[in-house]
Formats: C-alpha cells, structure tokens, sequence
C-alpha cells in the first residue's frame, strides 16, 4: 500500500503513548475504553489514516493456534511495509511468535530505546523493555504506510 506523505515517526509513538493504560479488553478497539495488541495497531491506524483498510474476523484468543497459519503477518504484509533490515526504528510495528515456532500472535509499537508498547492479557496497554526475550521471539517488523 503507497501512501505518500504518512504520517512522521514522532507523530506515531505520541499517537500509541496516548493509548497508555487503557484497559485489556479482547477484541476491542477504543482508546481509553479496552483493547488488545491487534486494537491497538487498529486504534492507531484509524488516528492516522482514517478508516480501517479491512476489518478482522471475530476472534478467540487461540484462533491463531487452531488455525496454525500466519494470518497476522499476512494482513500486515498487505497494508504495511515489511523491513527486512532487522533495525529496531521508533513508531514500527513489531509482531512476535510467543511460542517458538509458533504463528506470529501478538504485536506492539516501538517505542525506541528497546521499549515498546502492547496490550496483552491481565494488564493495560503499557510501554515494556524490549528484553531479550521479546527480541528472540520477533515474528515481523513493518512500518506504517508512508513513513520513511
């Protein structure tokens, strides 16, 4: 997806803080109200572009293992842009394969400084270390359509 003129870096990581401690909430998409990592890098993208490009099916928390295929990285792979360099930049989106092995299930938005920001079970969207387990276990980096 080409979109000239996206929006800068900063602009994106002052977008995803502004989503801090909004309450775990699946399947939801509101900041302030709930939502979880895939709401999130939703919430995000309707901030900054506008309406959401496709809308995800209905979901459980272990729909990615029954189906076993990489339907995260697929949807990102259509509407972001795939880095393959390996940097870690600020206002990236990052997937992650929890289970080694395992399909990409969860994402969050570098922060810089290896921090990033994600929503995930038990807890509000919040900024964490990008620590060597996190490292280890990136499924996918891609950044926001436009932005260089």
């Amino acid at each position: 997806m080409s979109i000239p003129n996206g929006p800068s870096r900063e602009e994106i990581v002052v977008a995803a803080r502004d989503w801090l401690r909004t309450p775990y909430i699946h399947q939801a998409s509101s900041k302030g109200a709930g939502t979880d990592c895939l709401g999130l890098v939703r919430g995000l993208w309707r901030e900054l572009y506008g309406e959401e490009p496709e809308a995800p099916p209905p979901y459980t928390p272990d729909w990615i293992e029954r189906h076993g295929d990489e339907r995260l990285l697929a949807a990102a792979s259509r509407w972001m842009v795939l880095r393959n360099d390996g940097a870690l930049v600020p206002g990236d989106v990052v997937l992650f394969r929890v289970v080694p092995g395992g399909p990409a299930k969860h994402m969050g938005v570098l922060m810089g400084d290896d921090r990033f920001i994600h929503a995930y079970a038990g807890r509000a969207v919040c900024e964490s270390w990008l620590s060597r387990w996190w490292k280890a276990r990136i499924a996918g980096l891609y950044a926001f359509p436009g932005v260089e």
